[in-house]
């Protein structure tokens, strides 16, 4: 009875090892494998409003220069296959190619570039690039009014075709057009939920917060935060205020600055996108490539495993000739398998190192790329920001001073030691 018992226990186990040698050569057959997926240009406008709206209904947009999200370190960098100089640039790019989106609806007020979010603007809108090379692009978007209430935030991504990189394909047509259409089509649909009332309470709050930056004392009381971050209108000042008055002749000087901006945005954006888009294009095969060398490698390395594993089990565990001839087989394969998948690794790193090369080649083209303001040369990214707050000093000092009143000082914040 003990030797039928063991000699059952012996055949399982060589069943068992037979079965992960065939498993093996499934998995074998599978890692030669890759899924295609059908990508198309997608060129369908975003959606209309549907009616008429009046001018007092029409929402401010800003859409703020978007967070690159650059590693610190170099080998951050190099890991994750980014660019700094593209990163930036494309911080500025995307919220512009938004802009013109969102802007050929129809269904907003002004839309306009802004170097970060302000309280100029009804509605604002911020990015983080999560991913973004040829193939594929993901970023994080926010849209917010202005009296905290967030309208949603959440991930776009998008997969490119191959065609968006045609010689046919109009400069106004994106690759990942479908990111800031689906943006376009989400914000409408919060819109169709506001009534006139919420509306008003937008842009009122709006211009109060913009009065409030220039002279708290005079607008504190207008409007205050809650506990959930919120703002709370309480109340408005007399339209034939003068104070008001002031306020909105600083705010008009704002805009016009702002307005001013967007023409060096564009020129940034006509100037940089040849060399950005030969960079996407010739990331998007490499990408591509990059992509399906690891998944084969990964399943490689597991079927080769699993093939060795189960050869062992096979040909320690009977006496059969077939099942140990099965199990030596299953060796080999598996260690063919596991070779091939470090030939795999070794070929992807050459893929990596192109994608490496083609990035350098073009951020040294786009790094020159540079802007007029204020009667000085600079680069867009950051000094635009440091511009921008040295224009709302400015403007705060203009406003004391056709009030005829001395500037308030501003005690600086306490630095944490």
């Amino acid at each position: 009875m003990t030797a039928l018992t063991t000699d059952n226990s012996r055949a399982r186990r060589s069943l068992c090892g037979y079965r992960l040698a065939a498993l093996s050569t499934a998995l074998l057959l599978l890692a030669g494998c890759v899924s295609q997926t059908v990508r198309v240009v997608d060129m369908t406008p975003p959606e209309q409003i549907g009616w008429d709206q009046p001018e007092h209904e029409l929402l401010d947009i800003g859409i703020a220069v978007f967070d690159p999200n650059v590693p610190e370190t170099y080998d951050e960098q190099i890991e994750a296959l980014i660019q700094p100089e593209i990163r930036r640039a494309e911080a500025n790019y995307m919220p512009y190619f938004a802009k013109n989106l969102l802007q050929s609806t129809g269904n907003w007020g002004a839309v306009r570039v802004v170097p970060r979010v302000t309280h100029a603007v009804d509605v604002s809108v911020s990015g983080k690039i999560l991913h973004s090379d040829g193939e594929s692009m993901e970023v994080e978007l926010t849209v917010s009014d202005a009296t905290g209430n967030v309208w949603f935030s959440k991930p776009y991504q998008a997969l490119a075709s191959k065609y968006a990189y045609s010689e046919g394909i109009p400069p106004d047509v994106d690759p990942f057009q479908t990111v800031y259409k689906n943006l376009a089509d989400d914000m409408l649909e919060y819109r169709k939920n506001l009534s006139p009332e919420d509306i008003h309470a937008i842009r009122a709050t709006a211009e109060m917060k913009f009065a409030q930056d220039f002279a708290p004392d005079a607008f504190a009381d207008h409007i205050e935060e809650d506990a959930a971050g919120d703002f709370v209108l309480r109340r408005l000042p007399a339209e034939d205020d003068p104070m008001l008055a002031r306020v909105r002749q600083v705010r008009e000087r704002e805009y016009l600055f702002i307005d001013t901006l967007d023409e060096y945005f564009e020129t940034y954006q006509r100037g940089m996108y040849p060399s950005y888009q030969n960079w996407r294009r010739a990331t998007y095969e490499e990408a591509i490539a990059l992509k399906e060398l690891k998944q084969q490698s990964r399943a490689r390395t597991i079927g080769g495993a699993v093939a060795i594993i189960g050869g062992i089990a096979a040909m320690s565990e009977s006496n059969n000739s077939y099942v140990n001839t099965s199990g030596l087989v299953s060796i080999i394969s598996g260690a063919m398998l596991m070779k091939s998948a470090i030939s795999k690794k070794a070929e992807a790193a050459i893929h990596a190192e192109v994608l490496e090369e083609v990035g350098a080649a073009a951020e040294a083209e786009i790094i020159p790329y540079t802007i007029e303001l204020e009667n000085q040369s600079v680069r867009l990214q950051g000094t635009v920001d440091e511009q921008y707050e040295e224009l709302r000093g400015i403007l705060r000092r203009m406003y004391f001073a056709d009030l005829g009143l001395p500037e308030p000082v501003v005690e600086p914040e306490p630095v944490d030691e």
